[in-house]
């Protein structure tokens, strides 16, 4: 179940609100002695959190399946997209934030309201080291504030009486994110000897894949290094998308031109990065965008362009 953007948060006492944990979807599925973990599009990331698998291993269950967030943390709590990407995970802590539990003891709780699935997740989560992202008090003014004030990414709303509406987008969860974040599938760069000076990204429109211009800020040298080798096999002399050449200039994070075009390495667009960024520009490119990390989580035809809703649900 995925949630809908929006611009601000609906109120009433209807709703329920979490904190947007900046990290990792995953499922935990424990089903006796044997324990798994699956990425939003299914992918089997057990290996890549053993952490994370043993406290799946140690819920209060013989079977259960537990939707939640994996999370870099560092010593003061702050969540860290980019510490996912760290195989060392050096300075920080891994952990398991649950919000919603789908399957316990060959029951399916798909069809219950969301508040008898939060308590069913309480009595199984206990002592198993995994956090639950519970509800914030308050009115959704001051949950916003606080959470502004933490530094945190976004507030996820809930309808309290919602059932789980597994593999679909619902206006019953409502995502307000603070800080503007895009996921974008990458379809080229820009050389520059032995590494590349930016990347070159987009979102699905349909079947097109349209150009969202440039990105080149928070690349670190590890990150460049590691991104280079990974989008040399997927060098294609076809350009990705269908939107280039664009009428904009070719200033940092507006279009791209026909005579920038000759030097781009286009890639075929399997990767998908998220991004954050300031605003979009009149032609549909991300201005002062900034590379946050790989999503190995996401398909890349699944990356659409995020405008949130004008104004919130009652």
């Amino acid at each position: 179940m995925m949630a809908t953007p929006a611009a601000t948060l609906p109120a009433g006492d209807q709703w329920s609100y979490e904190v947007k944990w900046d990290g990792y979807r995953a499922q935990g599925v424990k089903n006796g002695a044997t324990v798994s973990l699956a990425s939003r599009n299914l992918k089997n990331i057990t290996k890549q959190f053993p952490s994370v698998a043993h406290m799946i291993a140690n819920l209060c269950a013989k079977s259960a399946v537990v939707d939640g967030e994996i999370v870099a943390v560092d010593e003061k709590g702050r969540p860290s997209f980019q510490g996912l990407h760290h195989a060392s995970f050096e300075g920080l802590a891994i952990v398991y934030y649950a919000f919603d539990l789908l399957h316990v003891n060959g029951r399916d709780l798909t069809r219950l309201p969301l508040d008898d699935r939060r308590a069913a997740l309480r009595d199984v989560a206990g002592g198993s080291g995994i956090l639950l992202s519970e509800p914030l008090p308050g009115t959704p003014a001051q949950i916003s504030a606080a959470v502004r004030r933490l530094g945190l990414e976004g507030v996820v709303a809930k309808r309290r009486k919602s059932t789980y509406a597994a593999g679909r987008r619902s206006d019953a969860w409502i995502k307000v994110r603070f800080a503007r974040h895009q996921e974008v599938v990458i379809g080229g760069f820009k050389p520059n000897g032995r590494t590349f000076d930016s990347l070159v990204v987009g979102y699905y429109d349909g079947t097109r894949l349209m150009s969202a211009g440039k990105v080149r800020n928070g690349l670190t040298p590890h990150l460049r290094a590691d991104l280079f080798a990974r989008m040399q096999p997927l060098i294609t002399p076809r350009c990705p998308f269908a939107n280039l050449p664009s009428s904009g200039s070719s200033h940092w994070g507006e279009g791209i031109t026909a005579e920038e075009m000759t030097l781009i390495a286009w890639v075929k667009p399997t990767l998908v990065a998220e991004v954050s960024f300031v605003e979009w520009t009149r032609d549909g490119s991300l201005r002062h965008a900034a590379f946050l990390g790989l999503r190995d989580d996401k398909r890349p035809r699944d990356v659409r362009r995020e405008t949130p809703a004008a104004s919130s649900r009652s």
